[in-house]
């Protein structure tokens, strides 16, 4: 092994992410991509034979983004209308034969935003994931000797029982399954019996134990003696105030993860997460309502859209195949000094909220949340009416006030949120003000919309 101070986990290609070679390289797999999807996939023929081409039709970038429609949930949905809940049968039509015997490991997504989605991890993709994930720990500070605890939810979960076999092929780490399913008390007695340096979770959990371990462990968080947190699945590791917190809390270092190959840097100010697999995965933008090409410029904004440069290995990231979330990008090089371009969470395009016109994400309702620890615990929901995304206003919030603070001081802090809020986002929200404890804690995704209409 080299050395443990490296900069890369792989210096052969990290250093030539994002660079024009690397694009040269991406097209050349593009085209043996393509040509693999058009032979041995059902779906993605379809989509090529509805918009009238052939492979051997596209010859740029260009020609690949005009010639075939993004896909997403929606034709998924379309998919199980003809085929029923046989997941088998919706397996074998978006990822075919082939593939679908080369079925090693079956999770799903969480399924927040209705059935879940099922998740296959071929034995290809696993291989490809080990490199990926192992660039990405390597990144954020993974070294031999550490002990990854796994706190997402383990059972059937995308981002939990795969983590076993993702490090697989990393030296002398130690793989912890504890899993968001045992709870907060189980979850910090496995983290102190078993000596957990590495905390891998939902960024809610994390904020969560903070306020438990003094009761559970009797003792602050911070003895725990966590070097890293690796946290995704939801807003909150790319939000500043959250990460200040936890890392004050933790003594420890946040590090986001996920929506894509990815993961933050180390630099003490959140610059996004930088993508790590352009020889794997072939990364674009396009805009949420009318699905055309967004360019790749520093600070522009769009719905990630992902085509897997090793389809037999693919799993959602098939051909410009998208999981609705927004992005912003930056493609000017990172302050930390790290190669690839970096990605920021703006919010689901599913989730989009709009308020006299205005889009408004919840994640971006949580920033400002987060930004008055003194004043919030950060607990809060958004309460619906009717059916999103058009939002009557004002948008309805139940947000929790911290600890100590007294009920003659309401008015003052929420006209500051308020204000905030108006100079943030737009909004002008009416706010139901709860105790501090009151709204329901999640040690895995945390639901913040509240639908009064169901």
């Amino acid at each position: 092994m080299n050395s443990p101070n490296r900069p890369y986990w792989n210096m052969e290609v990290e250093p030539k992410l994002n660079t024009p070679e690397m694009r040269i390289l991406q097209f050349d797999k593009l085209k043996n991509a393509l040509a693999w999807q058009y032979d041995h996939t059902p779906f993605n023929r379809k989509r090529f034979e509805k918009a009238g081409v052939t492979p051997a039709d596209i010859r740029s970038f260009d020609d690949f983004a005009a010639a075939i429609p993004v896909a997403g949930q929606a034709e998924i949905r379309e998919i199980i209308s003809q085929v029923g809940f046989d997941m088998d049968k919706l397996m074998i039509e978006l990822f075919g034969e082939e593939r679908f015997k080369d079925l090693y490991l079956l999770t799903t997504t969480s399924g927040t935003t209705g059935i879940p989605t099922p998740y296959p991890n071929f034995n290809a993709s696993i291989a490809d994931a080990q490199e990926i994930m192992s660039r990405a720990a390597w990144r954020m500070g993974v070294r031999p000797g550490d002990r990854i605890g796994l706190c997402f939810g383990l059972c059937m979960h995308a981002a939990g029982t795969p983590q076993v076999l993702w490090y697989k092929n990393f030296p002398g780490i130690m793989m912890i399954p504890i899993g968001a399913e045992a709870g907060t008390e189980k979850i910090l007695q496995f983290i102190q019996l078993f000596k957990v340096n590495v905390f891998t979770g939902t960024p809610s959990l994390a904020l969560h134990l903070i306020e438990r371990c003094p009761e559970v462990l009797k003792m602050p968080v911070k003895n725990l003696g966590i070097k890293t947190l690796i946290l995704g699945a939801e807003p909150g590791a790319g939000i500043p105030e959250v990460r200040r917190k936890l890392e004050a809390e933790f003594g420890a270092k946040v590090f986001d993860a996920g929506a894509g190959y990815g993961c933050s840097c180390d630099h003490e100010i959140y610059q996004g997460m930088h993508w790590l697999a352009d020889d794997y995965a072939y990364y674009e933008l396009i805009d949420p309502e009318t699905r055309t090409p967004v360019p790749m410029e520093n600070g522009a904004t769009g719905m990630m859209v992902g085509t897997s440069l090793n389809p037999r290995a693919a799993v959602w990231f098939d051909m410009r195949f998208t999981m609705m979330d927004v992005h912003q990008v930056f493609t000017d090089p990172c302050p930390c000094g790290k190669s690839g371009f970096r990605y920021k969470i703006v919010g689901r395009a599913d989730d989009m909220l709009k308020v006299k016109g205005v889009p408004v994400y919840p994640a971006s309702i949580e920033g400002v949340i987060h930004s008055m620890p003194e004043a919030l615990t950060g607990a809060f929901r958004i309460v619906l009416d009717e059916p999103p995304p058009r939002v009557v206003p004002p948008i309805k919030l139940k947000v929790e006030y911290a600890e100590g603070i007294r009920v003659e001081n309401l008015p003052e802090i929420e006209n500051r949120l308020a204000s905030k809020m108006h100079t943030l986002l737009k909004i002008r929200p009416s706010i139901t003000w709860l105790k501090p404890g009151t709204l329901e804690r999640s040690s895995k995704k945390t639901q913040l919309i509240e639908k009064s209409y169901e």
